[in-house]
């Protein structure tokens, strides 16, 4: 049940007897928070500042942080697209400033401003290239980076760039600075609508070393991140059963109806116990390195199987109806179809096998 009150506005959310979700697992309060926030941006970078405290969690009580990823997801994925890389990016700068406090008490790790909101914009693509330059120990960005969600939006980023031909490194941005500048490219998803992303151009824009080159990508937590978005996809696919769910108890169900449910309930199972056993070894020390890798990539894997299985058994057993008179219900599942192409399906399976063939002793 609710085993570890999450944080909404600063203060511990109250314990549901009966939290909402197809498993008994999720906090509704922030359910109810992601649900009230929707598609409203302002109301989710609300929501992400009020759940700050939560980035704290992740290696520490990492159950606490995958639940509420998850239960966002469960009220809402627009909500649950802006809260997930602010807490991402907080974790991030808490692990750099750990880190250069272990290696190199001097390092100036970047402190998160109060009330400053954040992206996570670390893709690469053809013809889109980052360049840091340092001159008299300050650095610089240039060049474009692609896929930056809500850049228009947020306040600040943690941003990879290069460094030489061969390494990169992250720095955080204010995106307020006037070097930054939003490239207007077309935006026509069904899916994840207010959520835009687009790329953006940096000339001489000002930045702030988070690690040293390469630790953004070797770092443990590059791998727990990833897991923290599986978690979103399983929250969305609960929400989905209970749908499936309530319509069986509204009348009689046939054999059909109650297979669609069977199959739902255990991809769903399964995947949550692949989450609790993530956090586990997670916070046990015991997801570093190429083992916190394969885990990243298995519980993935395991949490987007479920999304397919959860979409397709979710329309045959509720037919069109819902996709057309049930606004809630339909952006559910045209967010969840987008969201979920994050993760690379065959390729992501064939890179486990080669993690196996080559660990295997």
């Amino acid at each position: 049940m609710a085993e570890f009150p999450c944080v909404v506005d600063g203060a511990p959310a109250p314990v549901a007897t009966a939290p909402p979700g197809f498993l008994g697992w999720s906090d509704d309060a922030l359910v109810t928070a992601a649900r009230t926030a929707g598609t409203d941006i302002d109301a989710g970078l609300a929501l992400a500042r009020s759940l700050a405290p939560v980035a704290d969690r992740l290696g520490r009580s990492t159950w606490t942080w995958m639940r509420t990823l998850a239960s966002l997801g469960a009220g809402d994925l627009t909500a649950a697209r802006v809260v997930e890389p602010h807490l991402d990016a907080l974790a991030i700068l808490a692990q750099a400033a750990a880190h250069d406090r272990a290696t190199d008490a001097s390092w100036p790790s970047p402190v998160p401003p109060p009330d400053s909101t954040w992206g996570v914009y670390a893709a690469h693509a053809p013809g889109h290239r980052l360049e840091a330059a340092v001159s008299g120990g300050e650095w610089t960005l240039t060049g474009t980076k692609p896929w930056c969600s809500l850049a228009d939006r947020v306040s600040h980023a943690v941003v990879t760039a290069h460094v030489d031909d061969h390494r990169r490194q992250a720095f955080a941005v204010d995106l307020s600075d006037p070097g930054v500048r939003v490239v207007e490219e077309p935006w026509v998803a069904r899916g994840l609508a207010d959520v835009r992303s687009t790329a953006i151009a940096l000339e001489s824009v000002p930045a702030a070393r988070v690690g040293p080159p390469q630790w953004y990508l070797e770092r443990p937590g590059f791998a727990w991140g990833g897991i923290g978005v599986a978690a979103v996809w399983f929250g969305a696919s609960c929400a989905l059963g209970q749908s499936v769910m309530d319509s069986a108890r509204r009348r009689e169900p046939d054999q059909l109806a109650l297979t669609h449910l069977g199959r739902i309930d255990a991809a769903l199972h399964a995947t949550l116990l692949a989450l609790r056993e993530a956090a586990r070894l997670i916070d046990e020390g015991a997801a570093e390195g190429r083992a916190g890798e394969l885990l990243a990539a298995r519980v993935r894997s395991r949490s987007a199987m479920t999304v397919e299985l959860v979409l397709a058994e979710t329309g045959q057993a509720l037919g069109p109806a819902p996709l057309t008179s049930d606004e809630e219900h339909a952006r559910r599942v045209a967010d969840l179809t987008v969201y979920v192409r994050q993760h690379h399906g065959e390729r992501d399976l064939a890179r486990i096998g080669a993690q196996l063939l080559e660990d295997a002793p």
